[in-house]
């Protein structure tokens, strides 16, 4: 399979390239960091993957963005797109904000679009045709601790549920991950209890599984997930209690 993913160079992103590598698949990875990217494309051609590129690449730039895409596609045709680039936003400035949001919603965007004018050309045979966005437990409600944070992951899983419905007559189909604490850059800053906490190959794992059963929405663990559906069904009252006492995101 012909794979491409975002954020490649650390966390879910790389240990979802090297979970593909071990399938013998071609990949197509992008990270900000050359030295960690290398480290990754390096681990995947010993693992096994058909083929590597890696580039750095701005996921904020939407005409890099296009133009990385389309030219992977034409190396081979893409099967699969992980848009799994993103950032937490640590302090709530004006400027961590806008930072999140232009590359966790405007990264994602800038994936997706390309994507689907690849899956749409028509060139070359093609498996399946998937695209797979990173959100997280914290787009299930509104979270004190980490309001842009928070708003990005909702906005891309309410997204990524929506373009499921919108593009299935296509044969196009779209998942949503929504990941508790994995381990990563973000997580290793992190003092704070994190439940649950899981390391980014079991992640990863957890993550093809439902992605190969074309599953809508990837949500683990599952008591997270539904401590996360309760708090976003409470009185706003209760709920901005209950945001007190959750940790802080650590800034990447």
């Amino acid at each position: 399979m012909n794979v491409l993913v975002t954020g490649a160079s650390s966390g879910i992103g790389a240990a979802l390239s090297l979970a593909c590598a071990r399938r013998g698949d071609a990949l197509f990875l992008c990270g900000r960091d050359r030295e960690r990217l290398d480290g990754v494309a390096a681990q995947c051609r010993a693992a096994g993957a058909a083929s590597v590129r890696s580039d750095i690449v701005d996921v904020r730039d939407s005409g890099a963005m296009r133009g990385w895409i389309l030219s992977c596609d034409a190396e081979a045709p893409l099967e699969r797109v992980f848009a799994n680039a993103g950032v937490s936003t640590g302090e709530e400035t004006e400027e961590n904000a806008r930072r999140t949001f232009d590359i966790n919603v405007g990264g994602c965007v800038n994936t997706v679009f390309p994507a689907l004018e690849a899956f749409r050309s028509g060139r070359g045979l093609r498996g399946r045709r998937q695209i797979v966005i990173t959100s997280s437990i914290a787009g299930y409600a509104p979270l004190k601790a980490c309001p842009s944070y928070s708003a990005t992951k909702a906005c891309v899983k309410t997204w990524g549920l929506s373009l499921r419905g919108a593009l299935a007559a296509e044969g196009i189909g779209v998942s949503v991950v929504c990941p508790g604490f994995v381990r990563s850059r973000i997580t290793d800053k992190n003092t704070c209890p994190m439940p649950f906490f899981m390391e980014a190959p079991s992640a990863a794992s957890k993550i093809l599984r439902g992605v190969d059963a074309n599953r809508g929405l990837i949500a683990f663990p599952w008591p997270m997930r539904f401590s996360a559906w309760i708090l976003s069904a409470l009185p706003q009252s209760f709920c901005s209690a209950v945001n007190r006492l959750l940790p802080k995101k650590a800034d990447s």
